[in-house]
């Protein structure tokens, strides 16, 4: 079809009706199209999103009985270590605890010092237990005294033992020639308030 055979008015309306038709068809497809992509955009945005917490609650969820088995063997370990914590009576658990220890040995210890109050612990801060410090004085050949106390030190983690004086110059007998004296404090964990 020729336009320029067309009438004008013919022609202006056609030009005009094109240009409406072009108008409309832009319209709708920045009015209407272009916010629908962008809204589906959006809904795969945030369907993705919820498939990551999905599969987070997923993951979770299949390893809920791993975390429940290692839970229940933490505090396995927890309480077996915590066998040796002292608690109830301090003094008397300590004392016992010590007589008990220094059996097999070939040491004397006659005097324990007052027990003192349980305290913070000043090794790390916010520690859940408290620790009490005894004082033990008594006699005991070198080389038994040694492996008491590496053995007290290796056995038991929850235990220092600090301030050790050692006095070669206690009366000795011709039997006995390297018994000396000690004094040491014994410092230790105590659950004050066991759960």
């Amino acid at each position: 079809m020729n336009l320029r055979k067309l009438p004008k008015e013919k022609r202006n309306r056609l030009v005009l009706v094109a240009l409406a038709t072009l108008i409309t068809v832009a319209g709708l497809y920045f009015g209407l199209i272009c916010r629908q992509k962008e809204s589906l955009a959006h809904l795969t945005q945030n369907k993705a999103d919820a498939a990551k917490k999905l599969q987070v609650v997923n993951d979770v969820a299949r390893r809920a009985d791993r975390i429940r088995v290692e839970l229940d063997d933490a505090k396995t370990t927890l309480a077996a270590a915590e066998g040796d914590v002292a608690s109830g009576d301090l003094y008397a658990w300590v004392v016992n605890w010590l007589r008990q220890f220094k059996a097999p040995y070939k040491i004397d210890i006659p005097q324990f010092s007052q027990l003192g109050a349980p305290m913070d612990v000043n090794l790390l801060p916010n520690f859940p237990y408290k620790q009490i410090t005894l004082t033990v004085a008594g006699t005991a050949q070198f080389h038994d005294l040694g492996q008491f106390l590496a053995d007290l030190e290796n056995q038991f983690p929850h235990v220092r033992l600090v301030n050790l004086s050692l006095d070669a110059s206690a009366p000795s007998t011709s039997v006995q020639p390297e018994t000396l004296s000690f004094k040491m404090d014994i410092v230790t964990l105590a659950k004050v308030n066991p759960s």
